[in-house]
């Protein structure tokens, strides 16, 4: 989970049920380099639906944004010393 991101984000388009296009907008990244967002959309897995998630390739790893989740209303998020765990609130 990254504490600095503002939406989830992913490098992986297969991931994505459903992409819009984004227009020329540029991402700055926690290195402060600027990266491109190519567009936004769903991811939908068994366990969880994102909506408004970033594609952008040239991450290497998924990031979730905990604020997404919480303003959402969808999901619990708890912290231990030890894991995050994020519920689904019908569950």
């Amino acid at each position: 989970m990254d504490y600095g991101a503002l939406h989830h984000m992913s490098p992986d388009s297969s991931s994505f049920t459903y992409l819009s296009p984004s227009p020329s907008i540029h991402i700055m990244a926690a290195d402060g380099t600027f990266v491109p967002l190519i567009g936004v959309g769903s991811i939908v897995t068994p366990h969880l639906s994102l909506p408004n998630v970033y594609l952008i390739l040239k991450l290497k790893l998924n990031i979730a944004f905990v604020g997404q989740f919480c303003d959402s209303g969808d999901y619990l998020v708890t912290f231990s010393s030890l894991f995050c765990c994020v519920q689904d609130v019908q569950s």
